[in-house]
């Protein structure tokens, strides 16, 4: 039976693994598994062990609290696991968003840094023109 708890690590290793543009098979490989076992992982359906989880950490290049950040602002604020997860899921699944993000971190700091503020500004005019 699934639990939330392994529905959310199992959400945070996909966007992980696709952030950095591995297939299952390319994890599996690191991690001494089947390509299977990463799918039962990432769906929820089989629980990660601990010293699985911390091989996926050293191969995805995270920290085990990676895969449960999040869980307890979900809890805190009374949203259903679900609710967060799907609010949060739907814009880190979008293939533009991805590439957006792989964009951003081969740029150099500098022009990371300045990316970062021009979009913030975008985003504060768009508030204020929407508040007027």
């Amino acid at each position: 039976m699934t639990d939330d708890t392994d529905l959310h690590v199992g959400k945070r290793l996909r966007r992980r693994r696709r952030l950095l543009g591995m297939t299952q098979q390319d994890l599996a490989v690191m991690v001494g598994v089947r390509f299977q076992q990463i799918q039962k992982y990432e769906c929820g359906a089989n629980r990660v062990t601990s010293s699985r989880l911390y091989d996926l950490s050293k191969a995805l290049n995270v920290s085990v609290q990676y895969f449960f950040d999040g869980i307890e602002t979900v809890e805190m604020t009374g949203l259903a696991a679900n609710d967060a997860e799907r609010l949060d899921g739907d814009i880190l699944s979008q293939k533009e968003t991805l590439e957006l993000v792989r964009a951003y971190y081969r740029l150099g700091e500098r022009p990371r840094r300045r990316l970062l503020e021009l979009a913030k500004a975008f985003e504060a005019e768009a508030s204020e023109s929407g508040a007027a």
